[in-house]
């Protein structure tokens, strides 16, 4: 699991990165949760999704976002974590130049900014957001949203209601040819406590499933 450093917009990017055997592989961008709660690149379902990818034969790129570990900076509200996000993402699709599929995925905050940069990026084909904070944070920029993907989400959850989530998904399906599928987790709160691994089976699931193709 090789460290890499990274020019930032505002210095060093501490990143761990880790290519596929095939340099055509997808690949995968995964961002932490809120950096000014403690939130790392280490924090256990962002590791669990990037190892998933890995082993899907995805090229994975994680890292810590501006002021976090070893990365330059400091907390910027989301604003500068956006603009680190697109850094990395233009370094991994650097290093894989033959690659037509690129996915970003995320946890909580590192959702939130995932799917803003997925509104940059006409490259990403894919998202999976995990715990996204929809009452916290707006996603009214997902006008519609213009990438099919899984949202997973724990059904006890008391910091986002799932109802909270599930609004947000009819609010934002209106792309044609754009599926989002969300997959509830029975009893498991925000954090996926004592539920992670069912979390990670359902993105392994919904990775399963063969891709619609949408008519025309």
């Amino acid at each position: 699991m090789p460290e890499v450093i990274i020019n930032g917009p505002e210095g060093r990017l501490e990143c761990r990165y880790m290519p596929a055997a095939d340099p055509n592989a997808p690949t995968a961008l995964i961002l932490h949760p809120e950096p000014d709660r403690g939130g790392t690149m280490n924090n256990r379902v962002t590791f669990a999704t990037y190892k998933l990818l890995q082993e899907r034969g995805f090229s994975v790129m994680r890292f810590n976002f501006r002021g976090v570990g070893r990365s330059q900076g400091s907390y910027d509200k989301g604003e500068g974590e956006l603009s680190d996000a697109a850094a990395a993402m233009d370094w991994l699709q650097a290093q894989h130049p033959g690659s037509n599929e690129c996915w970003i995925a995320g946890f909580s905050f590192g959702s939130w900014i995932g799917m803003q940069l997925m509104m940059r990026r006409p490259e990403i084909t894919g998202f999976l957001a995990v715990s996204p904070p929809a009452v916290t944070h707006d996603f009214a920029f997902l006008a519609p949203c213009p990438a099919s993907g899984l949202i997973v989400h724990g059904n006890q959850s008391e910091d986002v209601p799932i109802e909270r989530v599930q609004m947000l998904v009819e609010k934002i399906s209106k792309q044609k040819g754009v599926s989002i599928d969300i997959a509830e987790i029975d009893g498991a709160n925000y954090f996926f406590s004592g539920h992670l691994d069912e979390a990670v089976a359902a993105i392994k699931g919904y990775l399963d499933k063969p891709k619609e193709i949408s008519e025309e």
